[in-house]
């Protein structure tokens, strides 16, 4: 396993990724490379020859901001032959166009022609078809065209009433456009230009790439964009957590996506991450904006008006709808669009109806303005409504979910295969009850009757809920704690067992107050111990157990935002010296990777590297980790 060497520009719900010398090859798996935009790839290929000499990197890709990058390419030479030429690349990436300034200059003494070709190819991929499993999907009847215009070329793709276009525009125009050699695609093509060049003279191309994404039009301007200077360094004299304060704000912006509201109005949330989440996700979304809450509520009005628009209304098993759930994801891609996966509009999440009710209490907390626990005060309701139904309150006694073996196996935020397992690794079977959604739900149900007593006013409506809240709590103290560990079980499987793999979950049960006051302090002490405690983050799950592995997504690594909820658990407990520990070591984490934190750091302990080893398949940047930081600070300052 080789780290990831290729080089990332994003900017306005639209990335592209690249190698070091500035070419796509169509890479998989879990390093893609292209141009992405709307859950497709609009570009597959972007391949460079001078002379017939693919140019390597004099200077690598460089990234100058978030969305251009740099390098300078060379084609062969030696020390008695050096090369021709040098090519100064200039790329960058802005809504759904990538864009090149190629600066071509000779290093000979006399007048040339150069040749520059240029192979270009687009597969138009949906994201699912690129994830690491290489799964392929049928596309029946799907037909490609391309066709070469005045200035480049233009790519269709159509399948039944789908319909998505690349466009290329070159200036100056090429001057042939002809079929990719052998060994090729049959839809790449290469454009050609015959550049002359005076002695040590210069010339340039511009070159436009720009998506056109199925069911939205061409857009003749931009959105409101945020835009930031280069990343944070201590010469700005600010401490380690205000730098990755900064950059987690800068990373936020630039996962900004625009989605509709409840009442359709136009709105800006972040998207989850790249590369396979630039979209809404439900859970992640509101921990996100309740991370960011102290800092900027309007995030937190905006996601929850988005989810209100998107919340189940019917009983579909193929998504996971049902009345009153908020949505886990929403998709654009092709995949979507015809049903092959479920994630058009996907419910498959246990927790993110109750984290709605958290944040729009906690906005109302903090804002003290009613009107949108006014405005979105019958979606509350039916949220609450879906967690008594649907979610399992009345019939189990607990928030669960049933395998989705079309979608998710695990509905929490651990939603891998195999994540919710008993200490021999064994995974559970449902209908499985998770520890942390359960603490969401009382803290949920709590909020909800407070909202109900100070804005709705309805007395009746509010005591019916603590009177719920208080069984789940009562419950949950006898059901779910392991005697024998002092610890909280990870999940009751379906036939009431307690799952007893040691795993961070219990350590946001503090954070939700569904833990007595002396049960939640020893969890969150236990938390901080070395097998937990990498000394960077504490893990998803305790070393020494039998599932554990440092490169697990969710069996052994550490993941910021989790740890993001425990500090702020550990913060409402009043266990200063753990918050403090645990801050330390997230912060010489974030140090570590030029303060971004990525979404998933590897488990291995401190003391074994000098700095943090990296999860090989993290987003990067990520919503729930860029805004972890802010948390952070938050968690200080109350312990305070």
């Amino acid at each position: 396993m080789t780290a990831d060497t290729r080089i990332q520009l994003v900017r306005d719900a639209t990335f592209v990724r690249l190698t070091t010398e500035g070419a796509i090859t169509g890479n998989r798996g879990s390093t893609p490379d292209g141009l992405f935009f709307q859950d497709a790839r609009h570009l597959s290929r972007w391949q460079l020859t001078v002379d017939g000499s693919d140019p390597a990197a004099l200077v690598p890709a460089t990234p100058e901001g978030d969305d251009t990058a740099a390098c300078v390419l060379t084609p062969e030479g030696t020390r008695d032959n050096p090369p021709a030429y040098t090519v100064f690349r200039r790329q960058s990436v802005t809504e759904g166009t990538f864009t090149e300034h190629l600066r071509l200059v000779s290093n000979r003494p006399d007048a040339v022609t150069a040749r520059v070709d240029l192979t270009v190819d687009t597969d138009f991929a949906d994201l699912f078809e690129l994830r690491a499993d290489d799964r392929r999907y049928d596309k029946p009847g799907a037909e490609r065209e391309i066709r070469a215009t005045t200035d480049g070329l233009r790519f269709s793709y159509r399948r039944a009433d789908w319909h998505a276009g690349t466009e290329v525009v070159c200036r100056p125009a090429p001057d042939a456009v002809a079929q990719a050699r052998s060994g090729t695609r049959a839809t790449a093509r290469t454009l050609s230009w015959h550049v002359p060049l005076d002695a040590h003279g210069a010339a340039d191309l511009h070159l436009a790439v720009r998506a056109r994404p199925h069911g939205r039009p061409a857009r003749t301007g931009t959105a409101e964009q945020a835009t930031r200077g280069p990343a944070p360094t201590k010469a700005d004299g600010a401490d380690d957590l205000t730098l990755a304060c900064e950059r987690g704000l800068a990373d936020l912006d630039l996962l900004t996506i625009p989605v509709t509201g409840v009442d359709g109005e136009d709105l800006r949330v972040p998207a989850a991450g790249i590369p396979w989440f630039l979209t809404l996700f439900g859970r992640d979304s509101l921990l996100t904006s309740y991370f960011l809450l102290p800092y900027r509520p309007a995030t937190a009005a905006a996601v929850l008006s988005a989810l209100a628009a998107t919340q189940g209304e019917r009983h579909d098993t193929f998504s996971g709808e049902q009345p009153g759930r908020i949505v886990h994801e929403t998709r654009h891609g092709e995949l979507a669009h015809f049903r092959q996966v479920p994630y058009g509009r996907y419910y498959g999440a246990v927790d993110a109806t109750p984290l709605f009710l958290v944040l729009l209490h906690a906005h109302h907390e903090k804002t003290g303005d009613p009107s949108l626990a006014l405005r979105l005060g019958t979606h509350a309701r039916r949220a609450v409504d879906w967690m008594l139904t649907d979610g399992g309150l009345d019939e189990h006694g607990y928030l669960v979910y049933t395998p989705d073996p079309g979608g998710l196996v695990n509905q929490n935020w651990k939603d891998s295969a195999g994540a919710i397992c008993f200490r021999d690794g064994t995974q559970a079977e449902g209908p499985i009850a998770v520890s942390e959604a359960q603490g969401y739900a009382y803290d949920a149900l709590l909020r909800t009757a407070g909202l109900a007593e100070d804005v709705w006013r309805d007395e009746a409506y509010a005591r019916r809920l603590r009177e719920t809240a208080s069984g789940l709590r009562n419950r949950f103290a006898v059901d779910f704690w392991m005697p024998a560990a002092g610890f909280p079980a990870l999940a009751l499987d379906g036939a009431g067992r307690q799952v007893d793999a040691l795993a961070s979950d219990a350590g946001h049960l503090l954070w939700s107050g569904i833990l007595d006051p002396e049960r939640a302090r020893r969890v969150g002490r236990r938390l901080l111990e070395p097998d937990f405690f990498s000394g960077w983050a504490i893990r998803t799950l305790a070393a020494g157990q039998r599932p554990y592995h440092p490169l697990s997504y969710h069996r052994g690594s550490a993941w910021p935002h989790d740890n993001a909820v425990i500090a702020l658990g550990l913060a409402r407990q009043g266990l200063t010296d753990e918050l403090r520990l645990l801050t330390e070591g997230l912060v010489a984490a974030a140090a570590g990777h030029e303060y971004r934190l990525p979404e998933v750091l590897a488990g291995y302990d401190r003391s074994a590297t000098a700095g943090p080893v990296p999860y090989p398949h993290s987003c990067s940047p990520q919503a729930w980790a860029a805004a972890t930081p802010l948390a952070l600070r938050t968690a200080l300052e109350q312990e305070r």
